[in-house]
Parts: C-alpha cells; sequence; structure tokens
C-alpha cells in the first residue's frame, strides 16, 4: 500500500471511523439505564469501606 491510497483511507474513513467512535462516546453516559451506575460511581467515594 502506498504513501497517497493511506493518506486518501486516512481521510475519508478513518475520520469516518473517529467520528463514530467519539459520538458513541459521547452518548454512552446518557443511555437508558445508566443514571444508576453514574449516581453509583459519583458517591464511591463516600462509601465507608468496611474491610480493614
Amino acid at each position: 500500500m502506498s504513501y497517497d491510497a493511506l493518506r486518501h483511507f486516512a481521510d475519508s474513513w478513518g475520520l469516518l471511523t473517529m467520528a463514530i467512535l467519539f459520538l458513541a462516546l459521547v452518548t454512552w453516559p446518557f443511555r437508558k439505564g445508566a443514571r444508576r451506575h453514574n449516581e453509583e460511581a459519583a458517591t464511591m467515594i463516600f462509601k465507608e469501606d468496611d474491610h480493614g
């Protein structure tokens, strides 16, 4: 694969792949049913540790 072909692939499909991945990662915390997990993660540092 030549440099020009690789560059063309990265400019087209690489950009599209990164845009889709970005949108998926941005919308992941807002999916249905994620509120409980988000609240648990946000308050995790305030829970008492009974081990040790």
